[in-house]
């Protein structure tokens, strides 16, 4: 089994870092760059920076980006309001290792097709946010603010076709609650399609990891209330599960 990559997610709006629950109650957690500087000295492997405001304001703010990938000292992937291959290419310039694209994706298909062929798999990251409406699960877009009215297996089968490599997938109800992973959706995107996960929402202990890795078989997760509420850091829960025989970087 790969290594298993726990990456911390950083949500802003503007320049500050923002947290929530279920996609809801946005609320200011602290300076962006200060958790930028928290991570850099827990020595993450990898960072996920996400714009929650980008695509509703119809912008993609390069400067505070470019600034703050200069304080970065692991790779970054950054997401968020993302329309054209020129706005993949700008983020490269300012910084970004990877970007991370949800709204987009989800309209124009074509659109991840041409990024992939353009930069390559390894560079290209699709999100995608769902939420049980009466027994089904659907996909949602802008922030988690428009229901596509598209089930979610339906979507992901449609995103497997474009060859993705790579897929953040977040449950929205799940999202800030700390009570665990969506177990049945993770396990049977990772182990349905030919791209790899990165679950997302949920962990609030480091059972709740380990009980993802071991019924879904992901090697990448995304976490972020379970830094920021607990006594838990990225290094103490790799060691926790390198405990638990999962293979991670440490």
């Amino acid at each position: 089994m790969s290594k298993v990559r726990i990456i911390p997610t950083v949500l802003y709006n503007d320049n500050v870092a923002v947290r929530g629950k279920k996609f809801n109650n946005w609320r200011v957690s602290g300076s962006l760059l200060q958790a930028i500087r928290l991570y850099s000295l827990r020595e993450v492997d990898e960072l996920i920076f996400l714009d929650i405001g980008a695509t509703k304001n119809k912008n993609i703010n390069f400067k505070l980006i470019d600034e703050f990938a200069d304080e970065c000292f692991m790779p970054i992937t950054v997401g968020g309001g993302i329309k054209s291959l020129d706005d993949i290419e700008e983020l490269y310039k300012v910084g970004a290792d990877r970007v991370c694209v949800n709204t987009q994706a989800f309209q124009d298909p074509v659109f991840i097709q041409d990024a992939i062929k353009t930069f390559g798999t390894q560079s290209i990251v699709v999100s995608v946010d769902y939420k049980k409406i009466n027994s089904k699960f659907f996909v949602f877009i802008c922030s988690g603010s428009i229901n596509t009215n598209i089930e979610l297996k339906e979507y992901l089968k449609k995103l497997n076709d474009t060859g993705v490599k790579e897929v953040m997938l977040t449950s929205m109800d799940h999202d800030g609650m700390m009570n665990g992973y969506d177990l049945k959706n993770i396990s049977y995107a990772n182990l349905n399609y030919d791209f790899r996960v990165i679950a997302s929402g949920g962990a609030g202990n480091k059972r709740d990891v380990l009980d993802l890795i071991l019924s879904s078989k992901i090697d990448a997760l995304s976490c972020s209330s379970i830094f920021h509420f607990t006594e838990i850091t990225p290094l103490s829960l790799k060691k926790y599960l390198s405990e638990n025989n999962i293979n991670t970087r440490i």
